[in-house]
């Protein structure tokens, strides 16, 4: 990634205006222990508590590192109930990065966000929907199957 993904210029500004980046090598102890780190590069996105919400393992183009740090900021919103904000940033992986491989997941947290904001199951089902149109093979359509019902 230090070659094609960290120095372009799209990700090193949302790096620079999104995220407190860290650097470790994989054998750096004790982060490797303390966050079971056993292949480079693995990248985490933790809440200021040091609590981890997301992980990817291995190269990501620019393309798709930068959808994938949008949905870990997603997550650490999502699990801290910031519903509203975590829809914003699955909102922009849908509107930005449409084709990422990030973009099936972002459609089913923003139907699961939706759900949580609202108690509607209206987005859930929507989730599906979309999910079944455009992904009908992806993990995250079969995991939002049992939304088609509501």
């Amino acid at each position: 990634m230090d070659t094609v993904s960290y120095p372009h210029k799209e990700v090193i500004e949302f790096i620079n205006s999104s995220l407190i980046p860290l650097r470790a090598r994989s054998d750096a102890q004790p982060l490797a222990t303390d966050f079971n780190l056993k292949w480079t590069p693995t990248l985490i996105i933790l809440d200021t508590e040091g609590k981890e919400h997301h992980r990817t393992v291995g190269f990501l183009s620019p393309e798709e590192l930068i959808p994938s740090l949008l949905l870990g900021i997603a997550k650490v919103h999502f699990d801290l109930n910031a519903f509203k904000e975590a829809l914003s940033y699955m909102e922009k992986i849908l509107s930005d990065f449409p084709k990422s491989s990030m973009a099936p997941e972002a459609i089913y947290l923003k139907g699961v966000c939706q759900y949580k904001d609202t108690k509607n199951p209206k987005g859930l089902k929507e989730a599906y929907e979309q999910l079944q149109a455009k992904y009908p093979e992806n993990e995250w359509t079969k995991r939002a199957y049992p939304y088609r019902l509501l």
